[in-house]
């Protein structure tokens, strides 16, 4: 049974003790100006903290920051096989197709600009383009190289033009092109001409990259592979230049590489520490290179070989540590031994810190009274 309710009334409930406001602050927040200043206080502490937000552009997007000694710590590819690995993401291994090089390279197609940041574009006056009448014959993989009948060479006619001003001089050879699209165009797009790049002769579209690079201004090199002395662990290519190879077949090889394009202004070598260091393969690869016009010009390797030819060494490497200052610190070096003997040369790869980093050097280095030259202007006949 349900009980029933009292009609008595029920007792008062036992009242809580609360805060209360002073009675002056009562009075003050009673009076309607205070409280309208209040409120406007208010207001322009929340616009205040607004503006402070939207005023950074970054505010409120995702970073990612990139350890350099992370970067520093792993090895650079130890060959065009990684290289072309890294442009096929969830490929594991390199299929046979890849050995099926192409025996007649095809233009790139499409255009695209890509900037780095707090970087600007450089476009150098445009070069002549690829082919110039005279200096290519027709060989059994494609054109050759030759020297013109009025005896102008190739290494003379796809060079840059240079005129030295006086100043100590300073040239780059940035290398490794071709096998990534994106570092290429960065490369050729947002370094001045006056930076020298090299192409791997196994790339993709070889013809369009150097026409691209002579656009904008850059003289070309094609990069020889040579043996080095850890083959076949490290292994530049199915091409490559053999130490101990009879010297029919090194020039076999090197006019199969040779024919892959046209443009460049001579060779530099890829790797090579065993091919560099053989006599006999030196003379074989010079004596082709002569017969052909062309130049040679080295990483710093092979300083001391190479006669007969018109030549260049690399002082020093300029990334052999990827990471911003120690870049800074071989370009200062460079301006200091072309500050001591007139003239430096120095080498890289197309790392995208390396790109960022000489693109921001090169921006600046002639204020500081020097001349950036092309790695041809500073070639000797040794």
């Amino acid at each position: 049974m349900f009980s029933k309710k009292s009609l008595k009334p029920a007792a008062a409930p036992v009242a809580r003790p609360r805060w209360s406001a002073p009675e002056g602050a009562r009075a003050a927040l009673a009076n309607p100006y205070v409280g309208a200043s209040g409120a406007a206080v208010l207001l322009l502490a929340a616009l205040v903290a607004l503006i402070a937000i939207a005023g950074d552009p970054k505010a409120g997007e995702p970073q990612v920051r990139i350890s350099l000694a992370k970067i520093a710590a792993s090895a650079a590819p130890a060959g065009w096989r990684e290289a072309l690995v890294q442009e096929q993401p969830g490929r594991q291994t390199v299929t046979e197709e890849l050995y099926q090089l192409s025996e007649k390279p095809q233009p790139i197609e499409g255009q695209a600009v890509i900037t780095l940041p707090g970087a600007q574009a450089h476009h150098g006056a445009a070069l002549p383009p690829a082919p110039i009448a005279g200096l290519q014959t027709q060989g059994p993989n494609g054109p050759l190289p030759i020297i013109a009948a009025d005896g102008r060479t190739p290494a003379e006619a796809y060079a840059r033009p240079f005129t030295s001003d006086g100043r100590p001089k300073i040239a780059l050879v940035i290398g490794g092109l071709g096998l990534n699209a994106k570092a290429t165009r960065e490369a050729i797009e947002t370094l001045p001409g006056e930076i020298t790049l090299s192409f791997v002769p196994y790339s993709e579209g070889l013809q369009g990259w150097i026409d691209l690079a002579r656009e904008n201004g850059h003289e070309v090199l094609l990069e020889a592979p040579m043996e080095p002395t850890d083959y076949p662990e490290n292994d530049p290519g199915p091409y490559t230049l053999m130490a101990a190879a009879p010297p029919g077949d090194t020039v076999r090889k090197l006019e199969w590489l040779l024919s892959r394009a046209t443009g460049y202004f001579g060779l530099t070598n890829y790797l090579g520490s065993r091919f560099l260091a053989s006599d006999k393969a030196m003379a074989a690869f010079t004596g082709a290179l002569k017969t052909r016009g062309l130049a040679f010009i080295d990483d710093g390797s092979a300083a001391r070989r190479g006669a007969g030819v018109p030549r260049a060494s690399a002082d020093r490497i300029i990334d052999d540590q990827l990471s911003e200052d120690a870049i800074d610190q071989q370009l200062l070096a460079l301006e200091a031994g072309a500050l001591q003997h007139g003239q430096a040369l120095g080498s890289g790869f197309a790392y995208p810190v390396t790109i960022e980093e000489v693109a921001r050097w090169a921006a600046q280095v002639q204020q500081r009274g020097y001349q950036l030259a092309p790695a041809s202007a500073l070639m000797g006949r040794k």
